[in-house]
C-alpha cells in the first residue's frame, strides 16, 4: 500500500508531496534494519513518488538490473520513477555496440540492449511488472491519486566521463533549444530539450549541473555548464541528480534574473544536517512544502537542488536517501 499520509492539502492550489530520492547504488542493496551505522538500510522510507536517478548498477548486466529492480519493488511509493547512468552501459545501445566488447569481454551479448530494454520498458518487463516506471530522455507526465500533478523532464546523459555510456562532449549542449544567434563554440545537440518555465516541476538527470553538488575529491567542479543553464531558464521545484558520489548533499537555489555565467545563481544555500537523526530516519529530510512557511519553496525563483549519490567515493554504500517534502500543483490548475 503506497503512502499518503504525506499528500495532504498544503491549500487549495498545491498538494504537499514527499518524495524519496537515491542514485548510484551501483548494485548496493539497503542494508540491514539492525545496522544502526547505515542510513541506507532496510526498510527504505515510504513516499509518494520514489526517484532514482541512474547507476543502478556497476556494468548493466540482467542480472544487476534485477537485484534493483527488487530493491525498488520493496519500497512503499505509489509511483516510481527510474533513469539510467553511465554504468547502466546496456542501456545505451549505440554506446554497447562500439564499446560493450571491451567492457564485458567474454561475456558481450550484442542483444543485450534489447533484452535490457525489454526488462525496463516492456509491457511484461520486470520494471513495469514490478510497478516502476523507467524514463527515457524528455518530458513525462504524471497525476498522482492525491489529485496533484507532476511534470518531469529527465535524461540519462552527462558530459564524456572514462569512456563509460550515455556521454556527450563538452562543447555539445544537448539540453537547451538552438539560440538565434549560434555560439560557435558550442555545437547544439538538443533533440530533447529542457522546456521553459513553468512547464517542469521536477528535473531527473544522473549528471549535475556546473557548481552544484558536482565537486570532485580533486576539487574540481565537473557539472555541466548547459544543464546549468536549462536548469535556471526551467527553474523546476526540484532537480535531483548524482553521477558525482562525493558531491552528495543538498541546496536551495535562488536564481538571478541574469543569462549568463554566474549571474544565472543570485545566491545558494546548503542544508545542514543532524547524523544521529539522518541515521535513526534512514534519510536526510528536508521540508520546503507550505506546511513550513518560513521555508517554503517560491516556484519560478527558487530550486531544490539534490545530489542522491548513495555510494561514496570509493563506491562504498554510506550516504543517506533523501526525503523531500515539497508542494505540486492540483492537477487541472491554470499554470503557474
Amino acid at each position: 500500500m503506497a503512502a499518503t499520509a504525506t499528500a495532504a492539502a498544503a491549500s487549495p492550489q498545491s498538494i504537499r508531496t514527499r518524495f524519496l530520492i537515491i542514485s548510484d547504488t551501483h548494485n548496493a542493496t539497503p542494508q540491514s534494519w539492525s545496522d544502526l551505522t547505515c542510513a541506507f538500510r532496510h526498510p527504505l522510507p515510504a513516499a509518494d513518488v520514489a526517484i532514482h536517478c541512474g547507476d543502478l548498477t556497476y556494468s548493466g548486466r540482467l542480472e544487476e538490473y534485477a537485484a534493483a529492480i527488487e530493491t525498488l519493488a520493496s519500497v512503499d511509493a505509489e509511483l516510481k520513477l527510474v533513469i539510467a547512468g553511465n554504468h547502466d552501459m546496456s542501456l545505451d545501445a549505440e554506446y554497447y555496440a562500439e564499446r560493450g566488447a571491451l567492457r564485458h569481454g567474454r561475456r558481450f551479448d550484442p542483444e543485450l540492449p534489447s533484452k535490457a530494454r525489454d526488462m525496463w520498458l516492456g509491457p511484461e518487463g520486470a520494471a513495469r511488472r514490478a510497478g516502476i516506471t523507467y524514463l527515457e530522455e524528455g518530458m513525462h507526465r504524471f497525476r498522482l491519486k492525491s489529485g496533484a500533478r507532476l511534470n518531469v523532464y529527465a535524461s540519462p546523459y552527462q558530459p564524456e566521463f572514462c569512456y563509460w555510456a550515455f556521454p556527450y562532449q563538452r562543447d555539445e549542449d544537448r539540453f537547451n533549444p538552438a539560440p538565434a544567434e549560434p555560439d560557435p563554440s558550442i555545437k547544439n545537440i538538443a533533440t530533447n530539450p529542457v522546456p521553459d518555465f513553468p512547464e517542469v516541476d521536477v528535473m531527473m538527470t544522473h549528471g549535475p549541473p556546473l557548481y552544484h553538488l558536482d565537486r570532485t575529491v580533486s576539487l574540481e567542479d565537473v557539472g555541466c555548464a548547459h544543464l546549468l543553464r536549462a536548469a535556471a531558464r526551467a527553474r523546476p521545484r526540484l532537480h535531483c541528480f548524482g553521477h558525482i558520489h562525493e558531491g552528495w548533499g543538498a541546496e536551495r537555489v535562488k536564481w538571478a534574473n541574469g543569462t549568463k555565467g554566474l549571474d544565472l545563481v543570485a545566491r545558494t544555500d546548503k542544508f545542514q544536517w543532524n547524523q544521529d537523526a539522518v541515521l535513526q530516519n534512514r534519510a536526510a529530510h528536508v521540508n520546503v512544502s507550505s506546511t513550513e512557511s518560513l521555508s517554503s519553496l517560491e516556484f519560478g525563483r527558487e530550486t531544490l537542488m539534490v545530489n542522491a549519490s548513495i555510494m561514496s567515493v570509493r563506491y562504498k554504500p554510506v550516504n543517506a536517501p533523501w526525503l523531500i517534502d515539497l508542494d505540486l500543483p492540483a492537477a487541472g490548475e491554470q499554470k503557474e
